[in-house]
């Protein structure tokens, strides 16, 4: 079994994290290469002892292997599928996947559901998929087979959304476009709120699906509330304040585009202008310069570090923003405020906003700590997984 495949020898004492399940092999840890693997293919990790440890995809880079068996298998397609049949079954067992009120959720989350590189995400009756690795691109046609397998009738198109996120140095050139279908309608729903996702040129795959748990709580501050939404993409916080009975919302993203999709959202859900307006600026901006105070304000920013050589800048950046945001806050007000940064993690970012507190002098109370819903599981063994993180804050005086 797995004769044919490449075998990863790592060096001496570089085999603890492995032995501890964590899914990523690094460059460094890699003492020699028996075999000519491409980007992609399929090998087999060794102790310096030539013992068996793991399974995986051989890619360049820092991150040389990602792991997806940690017992010698065959990787034909009944293994992928018995992947993604436990991936649709944990969304079952936690009420997604034939849900009333909800059609959009995540199916596969990479490290988290045991297929690293690997992003599905479920939009009514369409499914995305976004490869961060090529081995995980070079098997799409088999994932494609297992989802319509698992699915049936259910499910009307599969959607490639690669091009953005695979390595740009391998050479792929590849091209997102339909895999299964052609376009359906794109209007999906969360907790009875309705959106309009565009997942063929919007972010990530078209819409913020880990801010479901949160934007429900959200809701539960909102009525007749003023609430300043930042960075608000398509305005999933906005239109949960609005149907929470908000007094008024406005909506803040430096993209025309998404600003566009937030008023159209809006409009889908019977809303109009009286209590809610939309401003295409840079939310930093717009903090500075409004003279209007809110009940609530939400900072919900794209990553601002993506590497550990610009966390101390992200750090600082997050500081700021989160100050401005306390200047602009009515007494008594909450402040949602995220970092999805990953190499922010919890105890970094919670200190970094309790510093911004300090800054400005005033009373603040932690009401909830926020994290991503159990669509995006995180991997006990790989805790790099839990990227989101957020506060709900009280601002007492």
């Amino acid at each position: 079994m797995g004769k044919d495949f490449a075998r990863v020898i790592l060096r001496s004492g570089k085999d603890e994290a492995v032995r501890r399940f964590h899914p990523w092999i690094f460059s460094g840890a890699i003492k020699d290469i028996i075999g000519y693997p491409s980007e992609g293919d399929i090998v087999e990790i060794y102790s310096n002892k030539d013992e068996y440890l793991a399974t995986g995809h051989y890619q360049n880079g820092s991150i040389a292997v990602r792991i997806f068996s940690f017992e010698k298998i065959i990787p034909d397609y009944n293994f992928w599928r018995k992947k993604l049949e436990e991936a649709y079954s944990l969304r079952k067992m936690i009420g997604l996947t034939d849900n009333d009120m909800t059609n959009v959720y995540r199916l596969v989350h990479a490290e988290g559901d045991n297929l690293p590189g690997l992003i599905v995400d479920f939009y009514n009756s369409t499914i995305v998929i976004q490869s961060h690795s090529i081995g995980m691109h070079l098997i799409k046609e088999q994932l494609v087979k297992a989802l319509k397998d698992i699915y049936g009738e259910k499910l009307k198109a599969i959607y490639d959304k690669s091009s953005e996120t695979l390595p740009k140095g391998a050479g792929l050139n590849p091209e997102n476009g339909y895999l299964y279908g052609e376009f359906t309608d794109n209007i999906v729903k969360e907790n009875n709120n309705l959106f309009r996702v565009n997942w063929e040129e919007g972010q990530k795959t078209g819409f913020f699906i880990d801010q479901r748990i949160n934007r429900e709580l959200l809701k539960t501050f909102s009525k007749d509330k003023t609430v300043l939404n930042t960075y608000c993409y398509t305005g999933g916080f906005s239109i949960y304040a609005l149907n929470a009975g908000a007094k008024r919302v406005v909506s803040v993203d430096s993209s025309k585009k998404a600003i566009e999709l937030t008023d159209e959202n809006v409009k889908i859900n019977g809303f109009d202008n009286n209590n809610h307006e939309s401003i295409t600026t840079d939310t930093a901006d717009f903090i500075r310069d409004s003279d209007e105070k809110f009940d609530i304000i939400i900072l919900d920013p794209p990553a601002f570090a993506k590497h550990v050589n610009v966390r101390h800048n992200a750090v600082q950046g997050y500081k700021r923003l989160n100050a401005a945001a306390m200047e602009k806050i009515n007494k008594g007000g909450i402040l949602f405020t995220f970092s999805c940064s990953q190499v922010v993690d919890k105890y970094l970012f919670n200190n970094t906003i309790t510093a911004a507190a300090i800054s400005t002098g005033r009373k603040v109370k932690i009401l909830h700590q926020l994290s991503q819903p159990p669509d995006h599981p995180i991997n006990i063994f790989h805790p790099e997984g839990e990227y989101l993180k957020g506060l709900v804050l009280l601002v007492e005086s």
